[in-house]
């Protein structure tokens, strides 16, 4: 399993499955992360905290934590 986390920089990526429950999981999916999306990632923070991604036309920063939970492949 790869996470959005894990992904590197440049590399577009198609959103599989959300983990984690609830609020949290309920907020990412109200940025435009849902199954299937395709998130090209922009740039990765030096310390990797945040990191900047465009999705559905705009560009999104989002912390590791979320980024853990947004399990990615390959496009």
């Amino acid at each position: 399993m790869k996470t959005l986390k894990a992904t590197d920089c440049g590399e577009t990526v198609t959103v599989v499955k959300l983990h984690g429950g609830g609020a949290v999981q309920r907020r990412i999916m109200d940025m435009g992360i849902v199954k299937g999306t395709e998130v090209f990632v922009r740039k990765v923070a030096p310390l990797g905290d945040p990191i900047e991604v465009n999705v559905r036309g705009y560009e999104l920063s989002l912390r590791k934590a979320d980024a853990e939970m947004i399990e990615v492949k390959e496009s």
